[in-house]
């Protein structure tokens, strides 16, 4: 689901750090939308914990540099699971926002995730095609070979980019966007992402992530109508989860 931001309120003042780091992780930006580099353990839309959305935040960093005291918009276009990292794509405008929103729709956006995966997909590079049912009690999704009732289509690409000491870097071009698909279907093969133990991981990962990111996004700006393609910086260390960064839920 996508929505529209508007405030009336003042935002919150950022300390030099925050500001810093929010100015450090946008990866493009233009009067229409805005690109940026989420970490595991940030949420783009509210939850339960009340933890300050990602929004949010980016409307108080807005507001401070653009001498905006209020009433910064900012559309979510897509959603990112807590514990993932990486690309998310947020709108400044009401038609940017449209028209992203018909872009994902529409199966405009190209999405390319890395994940560190506990064993070696078997083919090396393959596709999988599956049909998956969402529990909502669970918060968990389940894959099946065959169409069952209540089941939704999900198909994704894989290949794999490099083997370390423990394990496997694998890239997936998601091409449809179910619950937990990436998560869902990787397990279903036996290649469980590290640090995922809904999905059967051996151990989590110190900082609370799952090795997880949204890496590169390519589409056709929907506004200047120019090629768009994002890619976020990704090393296997940081993939791995090995900081502390607290309890993701």
């Amino acid at each position: 689901m996508t929505t529209s931001s508007t405030d009336e309120r003042p935002y919150r003042a950022l300390t030099p750090e925050e500001y810093s780091d929010i100015a450090s992780r946008i990866l493009y930006e233009d009067n229409h939308l805005l690109i940026f580099n989420k970490r595991s353990g940030e949420i783009v839309q509210g939850d339960r914990t009340n933890d300050e959305p990602l929004p949010q935040t980016l409307k108080s960093f807005i507001a401070a540099r653009d001498s905006k005291p209020s009433r910064v918009f900012l559309g979510v276009t897509h959603r990112l699971d807590r514990p993932v990292s990486g690309i998310v794509v947020f709108a400044k405008t009401s038609k940017g926002l449209e028209r992203m929103n018909e872009l994902f729709r529409n199966g405009g956006v190209r999405k390319y995730y890395r994940a560190l995966t506990e064993k070696e997909p078997r083919p090396e590079k393959g596709s999988i095609k599956s049909y998956l049912i969402r529990n909502e009690k669970q918060n968990k999704t389940y894959s099946h070979p065959a169409p069952v009732s209540g089941a939704k289509e999900a198909i994704l690409n894989y290949k794999l980019i490099e083997k370390t000491e423990h394990y496997y870097l694998v890239e997936v071009e998601l091409l449809t966007g179910r619950h937990h698909q990436i998560r869902c279907q990787l397990a279903s093969i036996g290649c469980t992402i590290k640090g995922d133990l809904k999905y059967g991981a051996k151990r989590s990962n110190r900082d609370g992530s799952i090795s997880l990111q949204s890496h590169r996004i390519a589409f056709e700006h929907p506004i200047k109508h120019i090629p768009i393609e994002i890619t976020a910086p990704c090393t296997i260390s940081e993939l791995a989860g090995n900081h502390n960064r607290g309890t993701v839920h």
